[in-house]
């Protein structure tokens, strides 16, 4: 029994433990953030004090909290402040945006987020579209795979976007056969113009951010780790000295904050204990909604191979600079062509004596399709899968039409746990809902 005093007991509760030899408990003591003991009503009582709480929760089921091991935290608070795009047709999509307009400023941008294309009986939309309905408010909806982006004419106009703008690299201002911007924009073309959107001040950054921990805390889960620009990093350590920081938050380094973060002296796993820094983030490749998921070979139908924006050469250049200073690395990969180029890059790291044991495992992010021969290496080269069960059926149908066999090695943790590798979840909200009792059935 602990010789400290209990601040607070959970009495009458269905407690699942996941401890071995004790799966269930009756009581649950706490002292300030730490469980002090779990057992018997009355083992748990005898370590009251006349200054101890009691709750009696009325055989209520209690869990060890979650965490949510890939989330983009404000982007999460700002889609729940934006238009819900992601509607079963596109004309519900577009009806929604009529709405909006209704308490909208003339001239004001219009934003939202989750539209899918790949389930709409209609099809993919157009600005011409979006012009009908608005002509004078830019509007900028993003993709659901956060990949994509489809803005008006005014949009367009607003960000410096014309009929003869050449593409950036990394993206594409799609066209029609007739060489017109349609509206939609892929990858790296999405910065063009979210550059051109008044962005939101620290006081609305930290706004959505308690809008997201109030969601979040909501469905049990209590800490995350965060993949968003450093300006969430800003509003989180502002909140955190306010004392309005409840969760627990890794925050990943993004590539723009690399050497402020060397050049600081920031390491992977330092901080508080409620906001520490996680790893460098990189983008290997995009997505499987647009088709830009980097792939070994074309999509079903198609001539397309998608998106590689890193080789194994530049996994190893970026490990070369980060690992030594204590920063490690979480690499974005869908495609089994990014999968493999990213284990090849880790896999001559690791061969390289580069990667430390004591430090944050390198990680891949969301690993959706794997060659089959690259399964064994995750365990290998001690690389862990971070994955999203969710994505399964959120995206069985469109991964059946663009992947066709190959499915049969995608969204495979079974697979990839049996290996030996290290497997964490997350639900990479707002691409996806943080719902943790969706993501288990997904994964079961």
């Amino acid at each position: 029994m602990p010789e400290m005093a209990i601040s607070r007991i959970l009495l009458n509760c269905d407690l699942h433990t996941f401890i071995p030899g004790q799966p269930q408990a009756e009581a649950l003591a706490l002292q300030g953030g730490i469980i002090a003991a779990a057992g018997s009503r009355t083992d748990v009582l005898n370590l009251a004090d006349a200054s101890t709480i009691i709750d009696d929760l009325e055989g209520k089921t209690v869990l060890p909290a979650f965490c949510d091991a890939h989330i983009h935290l404000l982007e999460y608070g700002f889609s729940l402040l934006r238009v819900d795009c992601e509607t079963a047709t596109r004309a519900e999509c577009l009806q929604r945006l009529r709405h909006q307009l209704t308490r909208t400023a003339p001239g004001a941008w219009v934003l939202g987020h989750g539209w899918n294309h790949n389930i709409w009986p209609e099809g993919i939309g157009s600005r011409q579209l979006l012009d009908e309905i608005c002509p004078n408010n830019p509007v900028y909806l993003t993709h659901k795979s956060l990949h994509s982006a489809w803005a008006n004419s005014a949009a367009l106009k607003a960000a410096g976007i014309f009929e003869d703008s050449p593409d950036p690299q990394g993206g594409q201002f799609a066209r029609d056969e007739k060489g017109r911007l349609t509206g939609i924009l892929l990858e790296s073309a999405m910065r063009v113009v979210e550059a051109a959107v008044p962005q939101p001040d620290q006081a609305a950054r930290e706004q959505a951010i308690l809008t997201a921990q109030k969601s979040l805390l909501e469905f049990g889960i209590t800490s995350v780790h965060d993949f968003d620009p450093w300006e969430c990093y800003m509003a989180l350590a502002a909140l955190e000295e306010k004392g309005e920081l409840k969760l627990r938050v890794m925050k990943g380094i993004p590539l723009p904050n690399l050497d402020q973060a060397i050049a600081a002296g920031i390491r992977s796993g330092q901080g508080s204990d409620h906001l520490s820094f996680g790893w460098l983030k990189l983008f290997a490749d995009g997505a499987l909604g647009p088709q830009t998921a980097a792939m070994l070979n074309p999509y079903e139908g198609s001539d397309s191979i998608g998106m590689l924006f890193l080789e194994s050469a530049d996994i190893v250049e970026f490990g070369r600079k980060t690992l030594p200073a204590g920063i490690s690395m979480a690499v974005h990969a869908i495609g089994d062509r990014a999968n493999h180029e990213v284990i090849d890059g880790y896999a001559q790291l690791n061969q390289m004596g580069l990667v430390a044991k004591n430090q944050l495992p390198l990680r891949i992010e969301h690993v959706q399709l794997l060659d089959p021969r690259d399964v064994r290496r995750l365990a290998q080269f001690r690389i862990t899968a971070s994955m999203q069960p969710i994505h399964a059926p959120s995206d069985r149908q469109m991964a059946d039409r663009h992947w066709g066999l190959r499915c049969a090695h995608a969204y495979a943790w079974k697979t990839i746990k049996d290996s030996g590798a290290n497997l964490i979840f997350g639900f990479d909200a707002p691409v996806e809902s943080p719902n943790p009792y969706w993501g288990l059935q997904a994964a079961l």
